[in-house]
């Protein structure tokens, strides 16, 4: 076998207060699909982050083409033809599609921007990413996460990189524009390039890579240069450290009364008035494609959008929230997709990002902040959620997104709340961290809560929801039970007709 293009090593880093690599060695081959494996924080993305010049090594050596490189900045990394599309984006949200395309590549003529020019290749990238319908002048804010998460690819392609990786990138992606990927991917491979996915979809490694190295705990565990014969379960196992029988884990229990109805309610997003309604200690599902409507019907519900007409009736009361507090005061909660933009404040700590809605519960006298019990509430949690940090005062955006995600969790935890709204709980999450919060969300159900939970991933709605109502192009379609609920049904009623 030929030499790796590609190859790290000895790659260690150090942080204060934690080793995030600890001398990582292998190599990747031009014409390669290399999956990276491992659970959120086991290191998956400091190494990427040292290929592309955001990290530098504290020791050990990367080698490209046989050279070494030791790269000061990203700027020096994308000079080299390494191109990394993170899984929290890095889009300018206020600047149109096609000046995000192109950003640090605007064609000119004559001093100014040749607007002309930019229009032209911006719609060409978007036809290949199966994205025509996109305008190139539509501002990225207007986007949904999905598509957005399209056009951070769409950036790397225009760089024309000899290294692309991947890190997360189907976590925001419709049916459609997965597959849409898996092309580009394969083409990729075809054309010589080396290719890094990062991903705790097993199905994807599978179907789409040509060896997986696997990390934990910020080491490199083991590299398989094919995957002829290596199982899921193998895999797993190699990951977490420990055997995993099913991740889902499903338990089945009580469920009580009516706790939440939606009686025909329309607002923005929807294109049909919808109707259901969700029991105590039931976790119920809503599927469906991206733009489906799932999250813009629960913001309805919870406060964030006001609903045109319809009525919520919760605990037997007909509610009207005029904002997602005073939804949150009544004891429904919801934990949006996007993490980093809409559920965490990333510089402040973890205890910060904890407390910050249950802080009224630890004042003295009703008026002065009481910093020891929320340090103790904090701590208490951290150790309940099994959140891997090195302390409550450490900086949220430092954490994994699968510790974020817990942190998140922990707060409405800390807070009165009767009703968990959940908005993609899973997604970029190891399987470690999967199994640790689908035990959280059957555990709150079994308390006698009620628990929605808004996922594009058809096996884990299939596989943890009591019911699912699956929604498409702004309508509710139909509600299935569990022992009725296959895949193959679910995506059926999805898709359009």
């Amino acid at each position: 076998m030929t030499e790796p293009f590609l190859r790290f090593d000895g790659i260690s880093v150090v942080f204060p207060g934690v080793r995030a690599l600890d001398q990582v060695s292998f190599g990747v081959h031009a014409g390669q699909v290399h999956a990276l494996m491992g659970e959120n924080g086991a290191g998956k993305s400091t190494l990427l982050k040292v290929l592309s010049g955001v990290n530098r090594a504290s020791e050990g050596a990367l080698w490209i083409d046989g050279e070494r490189h030791v790269f000061a900045n990203a700027r020096e990394a994308l000079g080299q033809g390494i191109a990394i599309i993170y899984q929290e984006l890095t889009l300018a949200p206020n600047m149109s599609v096609a000046e995000n395309l192109l950003l640090g590549q605007l064609p000119a003529s004559l001093g100014f921007i040749d607007r002309r020019r930019l229009r032209d290749r911006a719609m060409r990238i978007l036809e290949e990413l199966g994205e025509g319908g996109i305008h190139p002048s539509t501002k990225v804010r207007d986007l949904s996460i999905g598509q957005q998460q399209m056009i951070e690819i769409g950036r790397a392609l225009l760089r024309d990189a000899r290294i692309i990786a991947f890190d997360e990138p189907t976590s925001s992606l419709s049916v459609q524009e997965t597959r849409q990927l898996e092309r580009i991917v394969a083409r990729l491979r075809d054309e010589g390039r080396v290719v890094l996915y990062v991903t705790h979809r097993m199905e994807e490694v599978f179907k789409m890579c040509d060896a997986v190295t696997v990390f934990r705990d910020g080491r490199h565990i083991r590299t398989h240069d094919s995957l002829d014969a290596l199982d899921h379960d193998t895999l797993v196992s190699e990951m977490v450290g420990r055997d995993i029988e099913d991740v889902y884990g499903y338990r089945e229990r009580e469920q009580g009364e009516v706790v939440l109805e939606i009686d025909a309610i329309e607002g923005r997003g929807l294109k049909a008035p919808i109707s259901f309604e969700v029991k105590r200690g039931e976790v119920f599902g809503l599927f469906g494609l991206v733009g489906a409507g799932r999250s813009e019907l629960m913001r309805l519900v919870c406060g964030a959008e006001t609903a045109r007409a319809g009525e919520v009736r919760f605990q037997g009361v007909a509610r009207r929230f005029a904002s997602t507090g005073e939804a949150i005061r009544q004891g429904i909660a919801m934990c949006p997709e996007d993490r980093k933009s809409q559920g965490i404040f990333p510089v402040a700590s973890v205890a910060d990002n904890l407390n910050i809605s249950c802080r009224r519960f630890f004042k003295r006298w009703g008026l002065l902040r009481d910093p020891r019990r929320e340090r103790a509430n904090a701590e208490a949690y951290i150790r309940r959620l099994s959140i891997k940090t090195p302390g409550p005062r450490t900086p949220i955006g430092t954490l994994s997104g699968g510790n974020q995600q817990k942190v998140i969790l922990a707060r409405w935890l800390a807070e009165k709340i009767d009703l968990f709204v959940v908005d993609e709980p899973t997604r970029g999450i190891d399987v470690g961290a999967r199994r640790d919060i689908y035990t959280l969300l059957y555990e709150l159900a079994e308390q006698g809560k009620s628990v929605i939970v808004i996922s594009s991933d058809l096996a884990e709605v299939s596989s943890i929801c009591d019911r699912i109502g699956v929604m498409r192009d702004g309508a509710l379609i139909d509600i299935v039970p569990r022992r009725e609920a296959t895949q193959e049904r679910l995506l059926g009623l999805a898709l359009p007709a």
